[in-house]
């Protein structure tokens, strides 16, 4: 078992990690919630929803609700269902949400946790390699058709357990997902850990690999977190892929690809806009050799992910503003002009496509 800690000014809270945790759910789970909701997917239910029943079973008023897997879920029409649920459950403000899932369940289980009564508690309970970015720092948030997590608020989770038996069920598609956070922890963090992810392989990935780097993505989350839990400064860091990669997702409107795909494929450019020529080299090499869909940019407009990235949630005064990394371990953010991002994404684009 491993435990880290989460301190921010407004939460302090731990994570747990532990094969078959989902067990073990009542020895982490205070018995003093009057009612629980366990919020999940199709996908998740089929696996794991039982477990988690059996092990939450001697407890009387566990309510639970299943929503279709995917991103497009993290919407208005899910986020108004599931706040009929708690409606319909009688939840109060001593109750408790269970989000059972990858970062989409999470994300929109939390929100649902940061809005219902104007806050209740909720527990994350991530299943997912990708999760093990979104389940910490608190940030919750559903999607708008002009931008990903337009809509959210920052409300951190009671606890996370994260049960590391659930990510050897996964599909290669999501577990190429997941490695697209531990690739951005890994050149937030040092060269070495980078280069170790680079000689990953996603379909032959060993537990304890995973295992170790989760562990070294959460200590690093944790760690930018405890020192600025409301992205006024370097949580900024943290968007290193992800202005290009939110951009890509909604263009293709949640669906098309996931989440870590799009953020590869966004860390990418941020290393090409960095000119950091030998990791966009060993970077461009493995989304290759690991089936990352490289190819999808052919079908992006670049005025369109321009004019996307202007209403991110990351803009300001509609200026453009970017995480760069002058060196592997050394981002920083910075304003790109409009007509510098059209050109570099043209000749991004006739990189990756070939």
């Amino acid at each position: 078992m491993e435990r880290l800690h989460v301190q921010t000014p407004g939460k302090s809270y731990d994570v747990v990690l532990e094969e078959g945790l989902r067990h073990r759910l009542s020895d982490y789970i205070e018995s003093t919630y009057s009612k629980i909701l366990i919020i999940t997917d199709e996908n998740v239910a089929e696996l794991y929803l039982e477990d988690v029943r059996k092990a939450l079973g001697k407890r009387g008023h566990v309510y639970e609700a299943v929503i279709p897997a995917g991103e497009a879920s993290k919407s208005f029409r899910r986020y108004e269902e599931l706040l009929d649920h708690c409606v319909e459950a009688k939840l109060d403000r001593n109750s408790l949400i269970l989000a059972l899932g990858g970062g989409m369940v999470g994300d929109l289980a939390g929100f649902v946790a940061a809005s219902y009564l104007r806050g209740i508690a909720f527990i994350q309970v991530p299943t997912s390699i990708l999760a093990h970015d979104s389940s910490v720092g608190g940030k919750v948030a559903i999607n708008h058709s002009k931008g990903k997590n337009l809509i959210g608020a920052f409300h951190h989770p009671e606890k996370v357990l994260y049960d590391t038996e659930t990510t050897d069920s996964l599909p290669e598609k999501e577990k190429r997902s997941g490695y697209g956070e531990v690739v951005k922890h890994a050149l937030l963090s040092d060269e070495g850990w980078f280069r170790e992810v680079m000689n990953r392989t996603i379909k032959d990935l060993d537990t304890e690999e995973v295992k170790k780097d989760l562990i070294q993505g959460i200590r690093l989350k944790a760690r930018i977190v405890g020192k600025d839990e409301k992205e006024r400064g370097i949580r900024k860091h943290l968007n290193l892929g992800h202005t290009l990669g939110h951009a890509i997702e909604s263009e293709l409107h949640y669906g098309s690809i996931t989440h870590g795909e799009a953020v590869v494929i966004g860390t990418l450019f941020a290393l090409r806009l960095s000119n950091l020529d030998e990791p966009f080299a060993l970077l461009m090499e493995w989304a290759k050799d690991n089936g990352y869909p490289l190819g999808i940019m052919e079908e992006l407009e670049e005025r369109n992910l321009v004019d996307r990235m202007k209403v991110d949630k990351k803009a300001q005064n509609d200026q453009i503003h970017y995480c760069l990394l002058s060196e592997i371990g050394s981002p920083f953010v910075t304003e790109v002009e409009e007509e510098e991002l059209l050109q570099s994404l043209q000749q991004f684009k006739s990189e990756v496509i070939q």
